[in-house]
């Protein structure tokens, strides 16, 4: 199971509603924040709440764990399981909103912890969902991100293909510059691990959308020479 290999806990998985795993993710930003109990934590682009159920048992009946996600569809899904999870957990702690990541509907400095989970990488103006990130989290607040990142520019062959879209590849930012985009939003003690294994993990389950770019890449190159999941940590300034 992806989520397995990405490193969520048995534990975690298990305490999830059902549909809640969509497969869609590409690391572990609940683990990267070291969630406390009490703290604010924010999903961007929550779907179908797979990182926000895990969150909310993390910050416990006196935090809040906050999805935000632009697709109605996935709101209705998430909202759906928000009862069951209630039961399991005993928890009242969790809520989802519509909205955009370049323009979150939170107020400033109203949030400990930022994740997100493979979804950065589709929006068309990263610098602004950075400013975003900065805006709502508190003083010495911290944000945790997956994310797909290019090591070097994508050949022109596999940016046209539309599975490339699909797949979040051809949207993905250099690493480079996802680093001057955090920088640039007031950041701080900024972190980016590049872990490759990841897409090559993809080529070893055969999967279809990394079968059809290795087709198009020059020969004897693979997807991991051009894209890897990167996971960025940061802080605001306190």
């Amino acid at each position: 199971m992806l989520a397995s290999h990405i490193g969520y806990s048995k534990e975690e998985l298990a305490m999830l509603p059902e549909g809640a795993n969509m497969g869609l993710s590409c690391g572990n930003p609940n683990a990267l924040a070291a969630l406390k109990p009490g703290e604010v934590v924010l999903d961007l682009g929550s779907g179908g709440g797979f990182d926000i159920f895990i969150a909310g048992p993390k910050v416990g009946p006196t935090g809040r764990a906050i999805g935000v996600d632009m697709t109605p569809d996935m709101l209705a899904k998430a909202r759906r399981n928000i009862a069951g999870y209630r039961e399991r957990t005993g928890l009242d702690n969790i809520e989802f909103r519509l909205g955009e990541i370049e323009h979150l509907p939170l107020a400033d400095s109203s949030v400990d912890v930022v994740i997100s989970n493979c979804v950065i990488n589709l929006s068309p103006d990263k610098p602004q969902v950075w400013r975003e990130i900065a805006r709502v989290l508190k003083p010495g607040g911290r944000v945790a991100v997956s994310d797909l990142a290019l090591l070097q520019p994508l050949p022109p062959a596999v940016l046209e293909m539309i599975e490339a879209l699909v797949g979040c590849v051809a949207g993905a930012a250099l690493v480079s510059d996802t680093e001057c985009m955090v920088k640039d939003a007031g950041l701080v003690e900024i972190k980016l691990t590049s872990k490759s294994s990841y897409v090559d993990g993809m080529m070893d389950w055969k999967d279809p959308l990394y079968q059809k770019i290795t087709a198009a890449l020059p020969p004897n190159a693979k997807p991991s020479d051009y894209i890897t999941s990167l996971e960025v940590t940061a802080r605001k300034q306190a």
